[in-house]
């Protein structure tokens, strides 16, 4: 019978940990690649799983290809810790790891996201569905530090049920990842031969919102949809000027 494993990436997530490990607490293997956390994450962790693995940081791809390296289950659903798994998705995803149709080799699955109190249902963020679960010879990480992509092979099929987000409750989190995730992007970018362009400035912004809000219905989300769809154009605008920062040596000691 083939087996699935579970895993997530966590730093710090003591707030987070216990509800996403409790939504797949059915799962074969529970595996929870950390980072350096200095909460109770482990503790919370451990209530559910010994498989913590304790690593230097080298990107989120390196810790998921990490989490992977550590398993043989034929099956592997990736996670964030502040994702959940529906009951009525763990079903479907039991029984797509019981039929095992060799077939298929991965299912995309769309995330919704619940923001400032809000779930968005439109600017982009849903249904877009990313393959969560995949049989693990068919797929590994890139190795960007921040937004890493399944470089999957096989063929795809949709599950039925969503997989739940609870991302940023209020936009003190939302800030707080603001400024690490554009430094590792804008490293991404100059890793990838990237040169700064003034366009990348004046252009990027401006179309990252108007795609957002005008052409995949940001508007139809609130006042959530239009700060989401602001604050996506600004996380742009911040990625480039800090690659322009690492390209241009512009901070000095005086």
């Amino acid at each position: 019978m083939s087996r699935l494993a579970v895993i997530t990436l966590t730093k710090n997530e003591e707030r987070n940990i216990g509800p996403c490990l409790e939504s797949v607490r059915w799962a074969d293997e529970l595996i929870v690649v950390d980072s350096g956390s200095t909460d109770r994450t482990h503790d919370i962790a451990r209530k559910y799983t010994e498989r913590i693995l304790t690593i230097p940081w080298e990107g989120y791809g390196a810790a998921r290809n990490r989490g992977i390296e550590e398993t043989t289950a034929e099956w592997i659903l990736w996670l964030d810790a502040d994702e959940r798994v529906t009951p009525e998705l763990a079903e479907e995803i039991q029984q797509i790891v019981t039929r095992d149709d060799p077939s298929i080799d991965g299912y995309g699955i769309a995330r919704r996201a619940y923001f400032l109190g809000r779930w968005i249902r439109h600017s982009g963020w849903y249904p877009s569905r990313v393959v969560r679960l995949f049989r693990r010879s068919r797929g590994r990480f890139s190795p960007h530090r921040v937004h890493e992509r399944l470089e999957f092979s096989g063929t795809v099929r949709p599950t039925r049920f969503d997989l739940l987000h609870f991302t940023d409750p209020n936009l003190a989190h939302y800030f707080m990842k603001f400024n690490r995730y554009t430094s590792l992007a804008a490293a991404d970018l100059q890793a990838a031969g990237h040169r700064f362009s003034l366009a990348d400035l004046l252009l990027r912004p401006p179309f990252q919102f108007f795609k957002m809000y005008i052409l995949r219905g940001g508007l139809l989300d609130g006042m959530q949809g239009f700060v989401l769809c602001v604050l996506s154009a600004a996380y742009v605008f911040t990625k480039y000027a800090k690659l322009w920062e690492l390209q241009y040596g512009t901070t000095k000691e005086t």
